[in-house]
């Protein structure tokens, strides 16, 4: 169906906390094509096409979403670049920038870069985050269940030439690149990238039992520290992360921690999916249907839907690393 533009102003978002809203993840699609131990199960269910909000429909929802404040807008998945149209739809959203969109960013497994690099370049994106685990390329094949070792060093090159900033992903995970995060910090700074350490999270079914690959934070700090000299920063890219400066390596170092260090009192964030849901937090199930809503009411049950939004986002998560702490997968909403 066609939907005319969204036209108008409103109130800016605030929860119920007093929170002020800033930042949309953005998951443009629940597919993927790698299985990574800690996201997914090997045999996965997706969203039929069917499902999914149009392209147009996303980019008439994010305008609204910019409307309202949103000042950061971040595209992800499942892995963002098997959608098809992704860079049409980044550039649409890329005119927004400067007219009350400071950025667009997009996480990536880095499979598909090699194509997509430049014209994500030319949509006005300048900084993009890829999820790398390992650089052992048998490592990255076990966990990802997925050889495509060289294909994401490719694609991290040809973003790295395109003139995309790259800030490196790298999830935790205990027996299997526990050994490796001074390595993954002086590979990053010999790049120039900078790098984030996550936690992992307890989020859906994976076939495997999380207690087994949790590894804290606390533990890859004192790790980093016995190589780097650790300077804390008031660094902010507008997410969770808490940053560090490693000055051996000359580089930000971001950890991101939802179970060791609970960063809920300060969340700016909500998440749409790629049927148009929106998560008002990563680990609870409060949302709204904001496709249900644009395409019954258009615009003004769009704003009511945004406003019911704000009113039932909840105060925090409480993730539990025995138990999921929610049915959906990461591929859901995005992370």
């Amino acid at each position: 169906m066609k939907i005319d533009a969204i036209q108008g102003s409103a109130p800016a978002l605030v929860d119920g906390f007093g929170r002020r809203i800033s930042y949309l993840r953005v998951s443009v699609t629940d597919r993927c094509d790698f299985r990574c131990r800690y996201c997914m199960a090997e045999a996965m269910t997706f969203l039929p096409r069917h499902a999914l909000l149009t392209l147009e429909e996303l980019a008439l929802i994010v305008d609204r979403f910019v409307d309202r404040g949103i000042t950061k807008v971040r595209l992800t998945g499942g892995e963002p670049l098997v959608r098809r149209g992704l860079p049409e739809l980044a550039a649409r959203i890329g005119r927004r920038i400067g007219d009350g969109l400071d950025e667009l960013t997009l996480t990536t497994n880095g499979a598909r870069l090699i194509e997509a690099a430049e014209p994500l370049a030319a949509a006005g994106i300048r900084r993009i985050n890829v999820s790398l685990d390992t650089l052992d390329r048998t490592r990255f094949a076990f966990i990802a269940r997925r050889d495509a070792f060289d294909e994401v060093m490719a694609g991290i090159a040809a973003a790295k030439a395109a003139g995309l900033a790259i800030k490196i992903n790298m999830v935790a995970l205990k027996g299997l690149n526990d050994g490796e995060f001074v390595a993954m910090a002086e590979w990053c700074g010999a790049q120039g990238f900078d790098l984030s350490i996550i936690e992992t999270m307890p989020l859906g079914n994976v076939d495997e039992d999380r207690t087994d690959r949790f590894y804290p934070l606390t533990a890859v700090r004192e790790q980093l520290a016995s190589r780097f000299s650790l300077t804390p920063t008031e660094r902010s890219t507008g997410g969770p992360s808490r940053y560090v400066f490693a000055e051996e390596a000359g580089i930000h170092i971001g950890f991101i921690s939802p179970l060791t260090h609970n960063f809920c009192a300060a969340c700016n964030r909500v998440r749409l999916t790629a049927e148009g849901k929106l998560y008002l937090c990563l680990g609870q199930n409060d949302h709204v249907d904001l496709k249900a809503s644009l395409r019954s009411g258009g615009p003004d049950a769009l704003d009511a839907a945004l406003d019911e939004a704000m009113r039932i986002k909840p105060k925090a998560h409480d993730f539990r690393i025995e138990t999921p702490a929610v049915a959906r997968h990461m591929s859901v909403t995005g992370g």
